[in-house]
Order: structure tokens, then C-alpha cells, then sequence
């Protein structure tokens, strides 16, 4: 049996809240759509995530209607999932607009127009190094699909924990190399296929963002998938995108998307400044001959297109085994500012620090796109 939240949503709207005469669905009482994970390993039972708001935290029907609420969809799918139910109240909504995250001074989106060119470890290097020059960072793995995060940062074991915080249970990130990270990768088995809709993606990244105790911040990095999709959308709808940097190879293709990526960040209704691009695998150095570079994917064509584009080329990160192989064992190279590549991505940090700030003094604060209803 294989479960979607249209048959979740089925199973509310036979339960009735006393204090509507209404099902849950018609008293838009489904916070969010119902997140559905499926089994992990042979044997293991499907899991079911229901959000669902009630006007306040001493509604006298909340425990019976949570409860009805379990057994309709234990009655509709089986037994045997797993029913997990979250309440929220209306006198304590989830923040929303400037409310959201308004401990963070500057949300910086990490974006590539195609994959394969090294986002995730500029991301991940990027916070990294911002964390070493002092600052207080966050880094939000929005890659639902492919997150690489908890093994780039060496934390695939371990399990974020709730706090309590202004009565709200909030999910508390994974702290390490100094920087509070949370990733979709916690909660899901690295092995299996993450197989979701659209709308389970982006109600699961809404989570990671408001849900979550992110707590004051210099900067919060956000890791995006690559080239434009739906989960974009849904951070340029819920965040005030303080800048865009965007990550490209010198090859023409990853150029060609990366233009795209510029495109959208510049669109008239999204208005997202570009911070600057990051020329990754600018030349390849092997170890034995580190003062020689050979350009593998073409020379330059990042600072062609950063000049075409009147944007700053922050940095040229050279393509070095190291990288990879820090970054498999959890050791990212910002670690260290001892290589050429360390160095690299500290000066990638000041570089950023730079470009924010000038941005904040000559630019207005970016507004949220607003969601056009039909």
C-alpha cells in the first residue's frame, strides 16, 4: 500500500471538531500538508506527520480531537503507521513575514544553475570560514532531494532534539565546526530514495526554517538546490533573501544555467541582489606540482561572465583532491587556514562580508515575494 497526503487529508475530513461542527479540513484546521515518509527498511511501517491548529493552547477539545484525528487515519491506512500529531494555536501562530527568523541580520542564498559544479562544498566552506573570522552562522540544508550536508559536516549520526521555546517546540540544529546546521538528511535514511510531491518538499524545508531555534545570527547560509525549482520559490515567498551568490564551473555549459540562475534572482518580481559569483574548479593543481595550473574546464569564464553581468567574482577556488577528500570525511577544508584551498575560502568569507555590507548601505532590504492567490 502506498500512501499520499490526498488519502491523509481523506481521513481528517471525517473527523469532526466539536468547537466548528465542521471536519478538520473545512474548519482549516491542516496547518500544513500532511508529511508522509515511507518505510525505510523492509519491515518498518510508513510514517505520518499531521500539523493541526487550534484556536488556543486551552481548547477543551484538543486532546479528543487529536486522538480522533489518529485513530481516522490508523482507520483509513492501516494500523500500523506511524501517526505523529503536531498542534499549533492561533494565539501562538508560527511566525510569518518579519517575524520569521528576527534574530538573523543577513539570509544568504548559496545557488548553482546546475549541479555537479560544487555548491554544497562552497556552502558548506563559506560557513564554515565566516564561523572562523567570529561570526554567528546558520547554514540550512534546502536540498530536500539530495542533501549532502550531515556527512560534509561529519554529523550523519546524530538526531536534532525539541526545545521548548515561547510555548513552541522548535527543532534544535546540529551544531559543529561552529555553525548551527539542520538538514532534511536528519530525518530521513541516507539510503533510501526521498520519494515526495512538490508540496511534502517544501512544507518539510517550511519546518526546517520556522520551527526550528535558530536563535541570533550574523548570517544564515542557505545551501540550495540547483538549478530553479519549487523549493526556490517557496524561500523567495517565506525569507527576505538578503543576497544571492552564485556558485558556477568555468565551463560554458554550467556558465549558460548560471545566467539563469542570475536571471531569477534579478527577475522584476523577485528583486534579490547578486552578492557575486564564485568561479569552483577555476584550474586543477595536483599535489605533487602545487605552483602549476592546468585549466581543465576552460580559464576564466567566471570573471568573463561576472563582467558581463556587472556582478563581483568573490573568489577562485581551485579544483584540489583535498577538497573532495576533506569533504568526504567530514573535515571541510575552511577548517584550516594553513592550504591554499583553507585560505581560499577564508578570503571567500571576508570577500562576502564585504559585498553584504555594501549591499546593506546602498540597497534597501529585500522584500518577500508575495503569493498571488486565485
Amino acid at each position: 500500500m502506498t500512501l499520499y497526503p490526498k488519502i491523509i487529508m481523506d481521513a481528517l475530513a471525517t473527523v469532526t471538531y466539536a468547537g466548528t461542527k465542521k471536519n478538520l479540513v473545512e474548519s482549516g484546521m491542516v496547518a500544513d500538508q500532511p508529511a508522509v515518509s515511507a518505510p525505510e527498511n523492509e519491515g518498518e511501517p510508513w510514517r505520518v506527520t499531521v500539523v493541526l491548529e487550534f484556536p488556543r493552547e486551552t481548547d477543551p477539545f484538543l486532546k479528543s480531537t487529536v486522538k480522533a484525528a489518529e485513530a481516522a487515519i490508523k482507520y483509513h491506512c492501516g494500523k500500523d503507521v506511524e501517526v505523529t500529531i503536531q498542534t499549533e494555536f492561533k494565539s501562538k501562530p508560527r511566525p510569518t513575514g518579519d517575524q520569521l527568523l528576527s534574530g538573523v541580520k543577513n539570509i544568504i542564498a548559496v545557488s548553482s544553475g546546475k549541479g555537479g559544479v560544487g555548491k554544497s562544498t562552497v556552502s558548506a566552506n563559506l560557513a564554515i570560514a565566516l564561523a572562523r573570522l567570529g561570526y554567528k552562522v546558520g547554514l540550512l540544508d534546502c536540498d530536500i532531494f539530495g542533501p549532502s550536508m550531515p556527512k560534509m559536516f561529519h554529523v550523519e549520526d546524530e538526531r536534532p532534539y525539541a526545545v521548548k521555546v515561547d510555548g513552541r517546540d522548535l527543532i534544535c540544529p546540529i551544531e559543529a565546526y561552529g555553525v548551527k546546521m539542520l538538514s532534511i538528511g536528519f530525518f530521513v535514511s541516507p539510503d533510501t530514495a526521498t520519494l515526495w510531491r512538490g508540496g511534502m518538499a517544501t512544507s518539510a524545508l517550511k519546518q526546517l526554517i520556522a520551527d526550528a531555534d535558530w536563535g541570533e545570527l550574523d548570517y544564515f547560509i542557505l545551501d540550495t538546490p540547483p538549478g530553479t525549482s519549487d523549493i526556490h520559490l517557496t524561500l523567495l515567498q517565506t525569507l527576505a533573501i538578503t543576497g544571492a551568490v552564485i556558485v558556477s564551473t568555468p565551463q560554458q555549459v554550467a556558465l549558460a544555467d548560471a545566467r539563469k540562475g542570475i536571471d531569477m534572482y534579478r527577475n522584476e518580481k523577485v528583486n534579490v541582489p547578486i552578492l557575486g559569483l564564485v568561479e569552483n574548479m577555476a584550474w586543477f593543481t595536483p599535489a605533487e606540482l602545487p605552483e602549476n595550473r592546468y585549466y581543465i574546464f576552460g580559464k576564466e569564464g567566471c570573471k568573463r561572465l561576472a563582467e558581463e553581468m556587472d556582478v563581483p567574482l568573490l573568489a577562485q577556488i581551485p579544483l584540489v583532491q583535498s577538497i573532495c577528500e576533506s569533504g568526504d570525511a567530514g573535515e571541510p577544508a575552511a577548517t584550516s587556514s594553513d592550504t591554499a584551498t583553507g585560505l581560499a575560502f577564508i578570503n571567500l568569507a571576508q570577500a562576502v562580508v564585504t559585498v553584504v555590507n555594501r549591499r546593506n548601505r546602498e540597497l534597501p532590504k529585500t522584500n518577500i515575494v508575495g503569493v498571488k492567490k486565485t
